[in-house]
């Protein structure tokens, strides 16, 4: 949420707790990252990866969503890690993968943190791109209501205001935490205009089971600069192609977190062409990318809300989830925002 370094929401993982889950082993790297608690553990020479996360966040049948995914992407030879077990022990859901392939380049990088190189970023799109094609054939529902995934229920409605308020009525720790906020008057000033242009594309717009959090630290990385693994899929849902791929683009491209917003708009051409090489959009996907990227964010933001002011408690949190889900489509607004979009409009 923030250049700084900041405490965990969570415990860390201790030894006595993987060995109890994973069988003897011992931690040798825990993840900085906030929103859980997960580590790599060695087990008889093996590495794994190891994640626990409160039963408030992940049940075992929330898992099994993601997990189902994983499974189908790895059958179909995509590049994914081995689900290898899930274990509940009294309020806490664990689950259990192998380590994946490849190096870790980015393990360190701070959320939004850009590639390090234009090369790098084609690398992600044509990664991306395998991804979605692999991912054709999975046909799961999408997944139950629960924190922390990244839908698109609500912008992919053609009455977005109705789906907004249904959507919140379903989750009653989001709907408790919007209250101090003016959600329908900034969602009607400022999210709906965006999608008026959205409205007539998404029928060209197939679902499709998606990654939905692309992100560089996601991906481990071979010699030759090519994506070896990638990893969490625990904000996977069913959403589109252009919705995972403009993901992908705001998740690197935007520099969200420093001064200014600065943008790498050599990275976001550089995925898309990436993606473009191994799966061609159609008309209907190159039209939808630009008129989509200042939404793509906004569900997410809006389950992180509902996290931080009902699982952590969060007020500050809850505060920045809400200006993330106004200030970024607000972005996309100005000078900064409205030049990215021609570019990628411009192809």
């Amino acid at each position: 949420m923030g250049t700084k370094a900041v405490e965990p929401d969570w415990a860390p993982l201790t030894d006595a707790e993987v060995t109890d889950v994973a069988g003897p082993s011992r931690v040798v790297w825990r993840s900085p990252r906030p929103l859980s608690a997960a580590a790599v553990v060695e087990r008889d020479g093996r590495r794994l990866f190891v994640k626990r996360h409160h039963v408030s966040v992940r049940t075992a049948e929330g898992l099994a969503e993601e997990h189902a995914f994983l499974r189908h992407l790895r059958n179909r030879g995509t590049p994914v890690v081995e689900v290898l077990d899930t274990a509940v022990r009294g309020e806490w859901t664990y689950e259990v993968h192998s380590a994946g392939v490849g190096m870790d380049l980015y393990r360190d990088a701070l959320s939004w943190s850009p590639f390090r190189s234009p090369a790098h970023a084609r690398a992600a799109g044509m990664a991306l791109a395998r991804l979605h094609l692999a991912a054709e054939g999975f046909d799961a529902p999408r997944r139950r209501a629960q924190p922390l995934v990244a839908s698109f229920t609500v912008f992919a409605s053609d009455e977005p205001l109705q789906a907004l308020e249904r959507h919140v009525a379903e989750r009653p720790a989001l709907e408790e935490g919007l209250k101090i906020f003016p959600w329908r008057e900034d969602t009607e000033r400022i999210l709906l205009p965006l999608h008026e242009r959205l409205g007539p594309l998404l029928p060209g717009l197939v679902p499709l089971w998606t990654h939905n959090d692309w992100h560089a630290s996601n991906l481990l990385w071979d010699a030759d600069g090519e994506v070896s693994t990638v990893l969490d899929f625990g904000m996977s849902d069913r959403t589109t192609a252009v919705h995972d791929l403009a993901t992908a683009i705001e998740r690197n491209a935007v520099q969200w977190l420093q001064t200014g917003c600065p943008v790498r708009e050599e990275d976001a051409v550089a995925l898309l062409d990436g993606y473009r090489s191994v799966r061609p959009l159609t008309a209907q996907e190159s039209a939808a990318l630009p008129v989509l990227l200042p939404l793509v964010h906004a569900e997410f933001a809006l389950s992180e809300l509902g996290y931080f002011h009902g699982i952590t408690r969060s007020a500050e949190n809850t505060r920045l989830a809400y200006d993330y889900y106004v200030g970024h489509a607000e972005w996309f607004t100005g000078s900064a925002g409205r030049r990215l979009l021609r570019r990628l409009a411009e192809g």
